[in-house]
């Protein structure tokens, strides 16, 4: 055997017992270059970990994006800055560096149905997952739900500690359906137990002023709006529908009853 086959040998070895297979593909492929232009050792070396680096992080961002239940892949690079150009580009460009995470901050975002608000979260949510955070998505019934189950089954405790080591929690709609108070008082225990440990971003079509309505009672929503704000982003979006923009929706039968005063 010669001394490149034997060479190519043991990284091949070393490879499978690293559990990085593509080291030896990148060791192969980057071994030409590296002569060609007279690479010392340690540069080849790190070229080499460098491609393996790179693809784990790829990989592992993938899975973390499939675990979190994103109803859709939607970027912020994807986002339309034109249906708002109330928000500010450089507040979006800071959150998505992921530093609120580091900080265990909230993001907030309100306004009418269709502005964008979980298109925001979406993208937020998984330029964290590339970042390495451990993300999971859902509407605010959603989570209740879950809640309830692990509440009726005796472990809310035991939930509430695993939701925690997930760097960011998505809750998307609250106050599209009222809470009864059971409900309401789960989602309050979730809020609590991230406050000023992990991360939430939540999205909803009401304002603060109006989230009494959502949980029934007013003491129990000014609360938790103080523990979400405490350390948060709160960013306000307006105007139409997006969803709905092309629509003639001025063509539409009126339902009010005519005025049929001379």
């Amino acid at each position: 055997m010669s001394a490149a086959k034997e060479t190519a040998s043991e990284i091949d070895y070393y490879a499978k017992a690293l559990k990085a297979p593509r080291i030896r593909d990148s060791a192969a492929r980057l071994a030409e270059q590296a002569r060609d232009i007279g690479w010392s050792h340690e540069e080849y070396l790190a070229a080499v970990l460098s491609r393996e680096v790179s693809a784990r992080e790829a990989s592992g961002a993938e899975i973390r994006a499939r675990v979190a239940g994103f109803p859709a892949r939607k970027s912020l690079d994807d986002f339309n800055f034109e249906h708002q150009p109330g928000l500010k580009r450089d507040t979006l460009a800071h959150l998505a560096t992921g530093a609120f995470l580091a900080e265990a901050s909230n993001v907030v975002l309100l306004g009418p149905p269709g502005t964008g608000k979980t298109h925001l979260a979406t993208g937020l949510g998984l330029r964290a997952t590339q970042l390495g955070h451990r993300v999971l998505f859902a509407t605010a019934t959603d989570w209740v739900t879950r809640l309830g189950t692990a509440h009726q089954n005796g472990r809310l405790p035991q939930e509430l500690a695993k939701l925690r080591r997930y760097g960011l929690i998505i809750v998307d709609e609250v106050g599209y359906i009222p809470f009864e108070q059971d409900a309401a008082n789960l989602f309050f225990q979730l809020v609590s137990s991230r406050y000023e440990h992990a991360s939430l971003i939540l999205t909803s079509n009401l304002s603060f002023a109006r989230w009494g309505e959502v949980f029934g009672d007013q003491v129990v929503a000014a609360a938790m709006i103080d523990r979400i704000v405490h350390h948060a982003d709160v960013i306000t979006l307006k105007g139409s529908s997006y969803r709905l923009k092309d629509h003639q929706i001025d063509s539409l039968p009126s339902t009010r009853p005519e005025n049929t005063a001379e």
